[in-house]
């Protein structure tokens, strides 16, 4: 059963992507008596308004320019950090980017639909690749303590703009 709220890759407004993941952010904060930086808040910000995922190095060119002043790559370095411990970001290691986490504090397969077209990418959480994983590693005896799998192919937006070829 996929269990998020939204459909995969569908247009959408932005604005509520942010505000939902800034209050998901500020409550996980309050719980964890952490703090919410202004830099940290930008860096998630960013990493939101469009689902495409960012590089280090692309957040720190945005953020520059956000910013209108250089930024060093420990700072954004730093908030990443943050921003993964917390729940709120995942890394996409085959791009070696980060993505918003729709579902902070909770667990989920971390399944990743990348569009190879466009570059947007959606995750989704769904409980039966929930229960497989968990049951293999039980099967072998190991500890599951994350994990993350890529699903490359075309978003609707891409599939339906892809021109139609003749099989003459």
């Amino acid at each position: 059963m996929l269990t998020n709220s939204r459909l995969v890759h569908q247009p959408h407004d932005h604005g509520r992507c942010i505000n939902a993941a800034l209050t998901r952010a500020n409550d996980l904060c309050a719980q964890h008596r952490a703090r919410m930086t202004p830099t940290r808040e930008s860096v998630l910000r960013l990493l939101w308004q469009s689902h495409q995922p960012l590089g280090a190095y692309q957040l720190q060119d945005q953020l520059s320019k956000l910013l209108d002043k250089p930024v060093a790559p420990a700072t954004v370095y730093r908030a990443i950090d943050f921003l993964l411990q917390l729940g709120l970001i995942h890394r996409i290691p085959s791009l070696n980017a980060y993505i918003g986490c729709p579902f902070p504090n909770s667990e989920h397969s971390n399944l990743f639909m990348i569009c190879t077209q466009c570059g947007s990418a959606a995750e989704v959480a769904h409980n039966s690749i929930n229960d497989l994983l968990q049951s293999a590693s039980d099967k072998a005896n190991f500890t599951l303590q994350s994990q993350s799998l890529e699903l490359l192919g075309l978003c609707p937006q891409c599939s339906d703009s892809k021109p139609e070829f003749s099989h003459d």
